[in-house]
């Protein structure tokens, strides 16, 4: 079945809307953009009741331990959270500068960061949909380092144009995720550094791991590239260490995985994939209010064997 045709009209309006929230965030002292944040979560939280089921269900599983009522407290708290995160990233471009990056930001582990960056060898840095995810392209290009990464194209022609100009501002480049795969290996053949999301829900073709105790099915090319090509990789996560005006991140590598270490091994795939999302679930814990619990990461399941199997 052809895919509907967009609406050219809505398509305007939209990214209009969408480019006068973003002037008049950054017009707006940092009391009342914050508190705005605020609104906007409370009405999210209250409105948004399918979502809003399923962060309590995802929560609920990764956290047993937990009553209903923390459950809830932590569904506001993820509102909250992504609600800021609109307003920070807005006016990201207008605060974060070379000479100031310290107020903003501090790099936790950053000598790995900085020494894979340095070498010639291909460079894979896995992250999530937790804390600040864009900030870290955004703060290595202001570093001066050339960076790509991997991203679906918006099917808003004017807000992909948009929102691409924002994430190539400070020099990073971004592959399509779906039509750049050979942009994608000529990057890392010529010793690239090139990120990546890596909790994604991959279907049923995907490598099932365990996450937050569950199977959670992955995209297998993450360690796959990193096999071929003897891509270093390197899982970060992005948190939030400090609210209010004087917001502040750390950006964390957790965990540096070298591909040699499992060369040879006939399920070295798996193995990366569950070592790296083992990484990602040691920083979501940390600050389980800055995941995005309101996706269906466990939407898929691996399949059941037949009740009258062969025991």
């Amino acid at each position: 079945m052809a895919d509907k045709p967009r609406n050219a009209l809505v398509d305007w309006l939209v990214y209009a809307a969408v480019r006068f929230a973003v002037c008049l965030l950054q017009a707006m002292p940092d009391g009342v953009a914050l508190g705005f944040a605020e609104c906007l979560a409370t009405l999210a939280y209250r409105v948004d009741k399918r979502h809003r089921k399923v962060a309590a269900e995802n929560l609920t599983f990764a956290f047993p331990e937990k009553t209903p009522t923390e459950i809830d407290r932590l569904v506001r708290d993820c509102y909250r959270h992504f609600a800021t995160l609109v307003v920070e990233i807005a006016v990201l471009p207008k605060k974060l500068r070379v000479e100031n990056w310290r107020r903003y930001a501090t790099l936790v582990g950053g000598e790995h960061v900085l020494k894979a960056l340095l070498e010639d060898r291909p460079v894979l840095i896995v992250t999530a949909h937790f804390g600040n995810w864009e900030m870290a392209g955004f703060a290595l290009g202001l570093f001066g380092f050339q960076t790509h990464a991997i991203a679906r194209t918006l099917d808003n022609p004017h807000l992909e144009r948009f929102f691409k100009r924002f994430r190539q501002r400070t020099g990073q480049s971004i592959l399509d995720k779906n039509d750049d795969y050979e942009r994608i290996v000529a990057t890392l053949q010529a010793g690239g550094k090139v990120a990546t999301l890596g909790d994604q829900d991959a279907g049923g073709k995907g490598v099932f791991i365990d996450f937050f105790h569950r199977p959670a099915s992955a995209h297998k090319a993450v360690a796959l590239l990193a096999l071929q090509y003897d891509a270093l990789m390197l899982v970060v996560g992005i948190p939030r260490v400090r609210s209010g005006q004087h917001w502040h991140y750390h950006i964390a590598c957790e965990d540096v995985i070298d591909p040699r270490e499992y060369t040879g091994q006939g399920n070295a795939v798996k193995l990366i994939t569950q070592r790296y999302h083992n990484s990602l679930e040691k920083l979501i814990r940390r600050y389980p209010e800055q995941y995005f619990w309101l996706h269906r990461r466990w939407k898929s399941q691996p399949k059941r064997p037949p009740a009258n199997a062969a025991q």
